[in-house]
């Protein structure tokens, strides 16, 4: 690891920090949004993501993330890591294998689920229905950063452990109060 969590925090915050009127996938509105391909395609903010989200994969087999965005997140802390991961689909394709989750297998094993920007957790809750249908044992959902709106709140009343590598008042968008 390179970074201080102060200093990947500062860095995305620099790289993805945009304000102004969004509508988020849980249908929120927000004054401000992480753009998580500006900080995901920045090498050193995803290599650093990578070391730490591979923290959290201590007693996991298989690392999995969702399509679209947590699919960098999962490859870098496979990367970090050296376990191997897989990517849960929203959907099934009409094509090729037509799977719901590619890569690894993750029947039997114990997964670590990375999602990039936690609000209320919805997607990552989907892929972790996915991955337990498919016969996995996810170990705990880590986001890259948590807005602080519910999302451990959401995980927690499903079942499952929370991890945040940050969160909004490491990003300084939120106060401590």
């Amino acid at each position: 690891m390179g970074m201080t969590k102060q200093q990947l925090a500062r860095r995305i915050r620099q790289v993805a920090y945009l304000e102004g009127d969004f509508v988020l996938r849980s249908g929120r509105r927000s004054r401000y949004y992480l753009d998580k391909y500006l900080f995901e395609t920045a090498p050193d903010i995803l290599a650093e993501l990578g070391w730490r989200l591979a923290e959290s994969a201590h007693d996991a087999e298989v690392i999995a993330g969702a399509e679209l965005g947590a699919v960098a997140l999962a490859a870098a802390a496979s990367l970090a890591a050296g376990k191997p991961f897989a990517i849960v689909r929203k959907a099934e394709k009409d094509h090729g294998t037509a799977r719901l989750i590619e890569g690894a297998a993750v029947e039997g094993k114990k997964v670590l689920l990375v999602e990039d920007v936690g609000t209320t957790a919805g997607a990552a809750l989907e892929a972790a229905e996915t991955l337990a249908k498919a016969g996995a044992k996810i170990s705990r959902i880590v986001f890259a950063v948590d807005r602080m709106e519910g999302a451990r709140e959401n995980v927690e009343a499903a079942g499952y452990e929370f991890q945040a590598v940050l969160n909004a008042v490491d990003l300084g968008i939120k106060s401590h109060t």
